[in-house]
């Protein structure tokens, strides 16, 4: 009887990783979805003359705290003059 419950609950975890595993792969079938749709923007922001590098460094800004990017802009501009590029 001990063989059947541990078949038994084999069975449900064997399902309950399965439902994971399916779920996960879903979730990076939708994240390359939207990667493709980030493309297709950029692509389309470019056919329009705009400078998808500094865009992208513009979001990646907009991701951070204001002051850590004070900060660091602060250092920049700091080594930038020792090294006579102002």
């Amino acid at each position: 009887m001990q063989d059947e419950s541990s078949d038994n609950s084999y069975g449900v975890a064997a399902g309950e990783l399965r439902s994971f595993i399916e779920r996960y792969e879903r979730l990076e079938a939708e994240k390359k979805e939207v990667a493709d749709q980030q493309k297709e923007v950029m692509a389309e922001a470019k056919g329009r003359g705009y400078d998808t590098k500094v865009m992208r460094k513009v979001i990646a800004l907009r991701k951070r705290d204001k002051d850590d990017i004070a900060e660091e802009e602060a250092v920049l501009e700091m080594y930038k003059a020792a090294l006579n590029m102002v």
